[in-house]
Formats: structure tokens, C-alpha cells, sequence
């Protein structure tokens, strides 16, 4: 590799390597020594393309989820088998790999603008900005980009846009699906939002259980299946369908909407 190489977005690989070396060693502890990740479906990506895949999963925490994926892909890549055991998989890490996520969340001080050049894919949210409702069109320029970073490699999203659970699908997801054709590979997680602060940052409480369910390609008919097919289809794979409902109750579903509310108000961490 070049030393100098750059992405499609202009960010040096070697930096971006370096960035995933040592984030990958300072998080590998949260996931193996103070709380347990339990993996099932390793195999599965192995026998992915080296491009062209969108990975669709549900949303507990801000970074953790994306952290833990970055420390699977790459340790399933390596030939571990459901295991993160022996951190030596993080010295040669897989590049193209990417994760869409709110633009305002990314630009919110240096460690999430660290974050976003490891991979992220910045967009700004149409329905929500600095803890408000908002109603504005999605930007032609976030869509390629995010067709973009699918055509580079592997790209990670969470449709429903929210770590709350059970919120609708955004239609966009479909809508990307339907135009890029992506391999998509659903991801279930749970667990980390008991082990997690909402930021994904700090360990909220330790010996909890996580878990990372990656699933068979979901079979699509890209040309003609509609939008609501297709977000029909997610729901069920990342088991965010409202037939799910029922693993919660009405006061937990009620907290966790509290608890959103509460953070979008304090939106401004880690400013100076």
C-alpha cells in the first residue's frame, strides 16, 4: 500500500489504519474483560464480497455498537470464529470500511471528529437536529456519499436513526437499498445499552452479557420491490418490528423514550 494513499473521501490509509489500531486497543477490555461479547455468525462475513455490502442493525448506544462491529469484522476476517480473543487481528484491519451517522453527532468535539475519520460516513439527519423536530429534505450530496462508501467497501447503518428501540424504519434506508443493490447483512444487538452510557463511552455497569447476532443476506428483489416491502423486511431482520414489542413493557419502552429526550437536550458534549 502507498504510504500516502487516500480513500474516496481523501483520508489517509495509513492514518485511518493507525486510528483503528489504537482505538481497537484501548476498547478490546469492554468487550472481553469487563463485560463478555457473545458472537454468533462469524462465518458469514467471511464469505462476503470485499465491497458492496450494507450492514443494517438496531441501535443502543453512540459508538459502542460500531466499536464492537470494527473488532468482529476484522477478528472474523482474521479467521477467529465468534471470538475477539487475540487483539492481533487489529494490526492489519480491514480499510474500507464505513458507518453512517449524524453529521452533528461526528462534528461535536475532537474525539468524535477521531471517531469519523476511522470511518464514518457524515450525514445530516431530516428529521432531527440539536434535540428538535425538524422537516428539512435529505441532501443529494449525502446519498452519494453514502453510495460512495458502499461502492469502496463494507458500510454499517442503523435505519431507525435513533438508539430509542422500536422506532420506525427510515424510508431512506430502503430507498439506498433500491438504488446502490447492496449485499445487505442484518445485525441484532443487545446488551449494550445495560453496559453503556448513551454515548457508548463509559461503562455503565460491568459482568453484563453482549451480544452480536449477524445474519444471512437478505434476499431482495431490488427491481421490484417497493419501499415498503423492503423496510417490512428490515424491521423483521433487526427485530425492530412492532410484533417484538412484547420483550419490553410499557414502563421500560417509557424510560428509554425519557432517557432520549433527556440527551438530545444536552447534545453539546465534549465542546470546549
Amino acid at each position: 500500500m502507498p504510504l500516502f494513499k487516500r480513500n474516496p473521501f481523501g483520508h489517509y490509509l495509513i492514518l485511518k489504519k493507525w486510528l483503528i489500531r489504537i482505538l481497537g486497543i484501548i476498547s478490546h477490555n469492554r468487550y472481553r474483560k469487563f463485560n463478555e461479547l457473545q458472537i454468533e455468525g462469524s462465518e458469514i462475513l467471511r464469505n462476503l464480497p470485499d465491497k458492496n455490502v450494507l450492514f443494517i442493525s438496531n441501535h443502543q448506544t453512540y459508538f459502542a455498537d460500531v466499536a464492537a462491529m470494527f473488532h468482529v469484522f476484522n477478528a472474523s476476517l482474521k479467521g477467529r470464529d465468534d471470538s475477539i480473543r487475540n487483539i492481533g487481528y487489529i494490526w492489519n484491519p480491514k480499510l474500507n470500511v464505513y458507518f453512517v451517522a449524524a453529521g452533528e453527532t461526528m462534528r461535536a468535539g475532537l474525539l468524535p471528529k477521531i471517531f469519523a475519520y476511522a470511518g464514518s460516513v457524515s450525514i445530516d439527519r431530516t428529521w432531527r437536529s440539536q434535540g428538535k423536530d425538524v422537516n428539512r429534505q435529505v441532501k443529494n450530496s449525502d446519498i452519494s456519499n453514502i453510495g460512495k462508501a458502499i461502492k469502496d467497501g463494507w458500510v454499517i447503518t442503523f435505519p431507525q436513526g435513533t438508539t430509542t428501540p422500536f422506532k420506525p424504519i427510515r424510508r431512506g434506508t430502503a430507498h439506498i437499498i433500491k438504488t446502490f443493490k447492496p449485499v445487505v447483512v442484518p445485525i441484532v444487538i443487545d446488551g449494550f445499552r445495560r453496559s453503556f452510557d448513551k454515548k457508548g463511552l463509559n461503562i455503565k455497569k460491568r459482568n453484563v452479557l453482549q451480544s452480536m447476532i449477524i445474519k444471512q443476506p437478505l434476499d431482495i428483489d431490488y427491481e421490484n420491490e417497493d419501499v415498503c416491502d423492503i423496510i417490512t423486511k428490515i424491521e423483521f431482520a433487526i427485530e425492530q418490528h412492532p410484533s417484538f414489542l412484547k420483550v419490553l413493557s410499557v414502563k421500560e419502552l417509557e424510560e428509554l423514550r425519557k432517557e432520549e429526550e433527556e440527551l438530545n437536550e444536552q447534545r453539546t458534549f465534549w465542546k470546549s
